[in-house]
């Protein structure tokens, strides 16, 4: 007996896949649909095949072009994938974004997450649909951002994976003791032995440091520390890099107030330049407004996305009782690496709290959480009042 059609369907809207425009010309203008059923063919050369109902007009045009273009889908454009799924006229289906035809005349969208312009070269009978074989003659990725995925009939985006560990820095520490007249060492000392780089107020060997510099004539850590910059031009961020190469150390790009929230589109051209300039590491600062976790989500997974292999570290505050909210939104986000500050002071995300939140969901922190919790009752001390941070009590019995 064959399997009804509506048991098919259910089966295969268990099978999760990217959401692609197939697009056409013709001599009345555009046309365009949505459509899941598209894969790669091969490399050599480069073929890419999409099937189309054959009772659809887009299948005709198609047919008659001998071309189509197809366009990838980001997270943030299901509401344009459902515009080419339904019953608006073709013309209608187009306005409002903006349009590019490379080779064959079929347009493709300029800012999909990938585009391809292909000439058919194969046609192939499968039941009511055609196997369309097109070649690819001109392809780009103009940003990169989640996929839009299709799944059970519904629009969803990747899943939400923790990392494997976290890599924490105490950027804070020393400035807060700093500004209270309290001496630095032996604390600063303490969280490097623990397995937390530190940053210092001036240059000095050390792997386990980093320094602050607004300039390439600053004092740099010695061979194998970290320098860090505040973004500010391409130009800029390119000789502070070129000063971190010479002194041997890495080179970390830091953008202030990233998760604003009418910073979304500066931080991320800020990534992009600090990414062209070469920087080792991105780092992505609150800044005084408390982000919220949305916002957080947001900047980070087109900023994760776009630096790909470079990591992405963040520095979070506690000020408004979201710092372990956002850190656990940041860690889905893709990101691994934090600024942290020892106790807590000054609003700063608390090492310890951090530790204490990534062993609670399963998620290695190589830094020594219980000798951290020991230098925070330390400070506490010396500090002469209750530090912010919340779990350092647990530091010694919670696994």
């Amino acid at each position: 007996m064959a399997v009804d059609t509506e048991t098919f369907r259910s089966v295969l809207g268990q099978w999760p896949t990217g959401v692609v425009l197939v697009t056409t010309t013709a001599g009345d203008g555009w046309h365009g649909m949505t459509a899941s059923s598209f894969s790669s063919v091969s490399l050599e050369p480069p073929l890419v095949l999409v099937c189309l109902d054959t009772r659809l007009a887009s299948h005709r045009l198609v047919s008659d072009s001998g071309a189509f273009g197809i366009s990838i889908l980001g997270r943030d454009q299901a509401e344009l994938g459902r515009r080419f799924a339904g019953r608006l006229p073709p013309a209608e289906r187009f306005q409002g974004q903006e349009w590019l035809t490379p080779r064959t005349g079929s347009p493709v969208l300029a800012n999909a997450l990938g585009w391809l312009d292909c000439r058919v070269v194969h046609a192939y009978p499968g039941g009511d649909h055609t196997i369309f074989v097109g070649e690819v003659l001109a392809a780009d990725t103009p940003r990169a951002t989640g996929p839009l995925l299709f799944h059970s009939r519904t629009w969803g985006r990747l899943a939400d994976p923790l990392p494997d560990r976290v890599v924490l820095a105490d950027t804070g520490l020393a400035a807060a003791l700093e500004r209270r007249g309290l001496a630095d060492g032996r604390l600063l000392e303490a969280v490097r032995d623990a397995g937390v780089r530190t940053r210092v107020r001036g240059g000095g060997p050390g792997k386990a440091r980093s320094v602050l510099l607004d300039s390439p004539a600053g004092p740099a850590p010695g061979p194998g520390g970290v320098i860090e910059f505040p973004y500010r031009d391409p130009a800029a961020a390119a000789a502070m890099v070129a000063a971190a190469r010479a002194a041997d150390c890495t080179a970390v790009g830091r953008v202030f107030d990233a998760f604003a929230a009418d910073r979304r589109a500066g931080t991320l051209a800020a990534v992009g330049e600090l990414l062209a300039a070469g920087c080792d590491e991105i780092a992505l600062d609150e800044g005084g407004e408390p982000a919220s976790p949305l916002a957080v989500r947001e900047i980070l997974g087109d900023a994760v996305s776009q630096a790909r292999q470079t990591p992405v570290r963040v520095r979070l505050t506690d000020r408004a009782g979201l710092g372990l909210a956002n850190a656990l939104t940041a860690m889905k986000s893709g990101v691994r690496h934090f600024d942290v500050t020892l106790g807590g002071l000054d609003d700063g995300l608390c090492s310890v709290d951090l530790l204490f939140l990534a062993s609670r969901l399963g998620v290695e922190g190589p830094a020594d959480r219980e000798a951290l919790a020991a230098a925070a009752a330390e400070l506490e001390t010396a500090c002469g009042e209750p530090l912010p941070g919340r779990t350092r009590a647990l530091g010694r019995t919670a696994s």
